[in-house]
């Protein structure tokens, strides 16, 4: 297979892909990479000006993409924005992403902080699938994609909240996969280890100011193979999973980690 060959395998020409939490991070170069490699994008995101931005990426290297606002906490707005976006036209692929990040052990993460996580991470992705899996289901298929983490299936430290949303995740991504798979909707999850997105700069800088390099080299080298990931390879994994070339693949989740899993020392 020449060079040409692979670049068509892994193009997305035709598809229009809805992307939640599109506006920064992880999202935003999901929406990007797609739209590079052919797909019309739909960025919903609770943030206006973040995915006006991304919106602005897309443009400039010539992509087609549309802004939607939405809370997708939000069933009762979420089902509205949706049909707003379905109405004429057919979704082939959406990107559950949207999500926040919590640290905390089970003493000191509060209710509120557990409801919002809650909130967030799993009904806001059950609420996209809910909404958007009978309107693949009556057009003939589709692909859904969920954003995991290592976190909702391995012990990391102070990641109580966060790793029962994640694994929370992985269990609907099989849940979905397995009750869909006879009409032609595909559904798996990307698991990333640390991603070096803005949370993670913020964090630093809230925590530990004046030490921030110092920490962010702690980090990184928690990682086998001595670095985080970078959103755009999280983006190429989701363009193959979305593609295509991954026609034969359902039900699955895919590590992305670095070695975390079967490397550590």
């Amino acid at each position: 297979m020449n060079g040409t060959d692979r670049d068509r395998e892994f193009r997305l020409d035709g598809k229009i892909a809805l992307v939640t939490g599109a506006g920064s991070g992880i999202g935003q170069a999901i929406a990007v990479k797609f739209a590079a490699h052919g797909a019309s994008i739909r960025i919903v995101d609770v943030n206006e000006q973040g995915a006006e931005r991304t919106r602005q990426l897309i443009a400039k290297c010539g992509g087609q993409a549309s802004v939607h606002i939405c809370d997708v906490t939000d069933q009762a707005l979420a089902q509205v924005v949706f049909n707003e976006i379905f109405a004429g036209e057919r979704i082939h692929i959406l990107v559950n992403n949207a999500g926040v990040s919590h640290i905390g052990t089970v003493e000191s993460t509060t209710e509120a902080d557990f409801d919002r996580l809650l909130r967030v991470n799993v009904k806001g992705f059950y609420n996209c699938m809910h909404v958007t899996v009978p309107h693949m289901r009556e057009q003939g298929g589709g692909v859904i994609l969920n954003m995991a983490s290592i976190a909702g299936s391995a012990g990391l430290p102070d990641r109580f909240a966060y790793s029962m949303t994640k694994g929370a995740v992985i269990a609907m991504t099989y849940s979905v996969a397995r009750d869909y798979m006879a009409h032609n909707i595909r559904c798996n999850c990307i698991s990333p280890a640390r991603v070096h997105t803005p949370f993670v700069d913020d964090y630093l800088r809230k925590t530990y100011p004046g030490r921030e390099r110092e920490m962010f080299e702690k980090l990184a080298k928690a990682q086998p193979i001595g670095r985080m990931a970078e959103s755009a390879e999280v983006a190429s994994l989701a363009l193959f999973l979305c593609s295509d070339a991954a026609s034969f693949i359902t039900g699955a989740d895919y590590p992305l980690d670095g070695g975390f899993f079967n490397l550590r020392g």
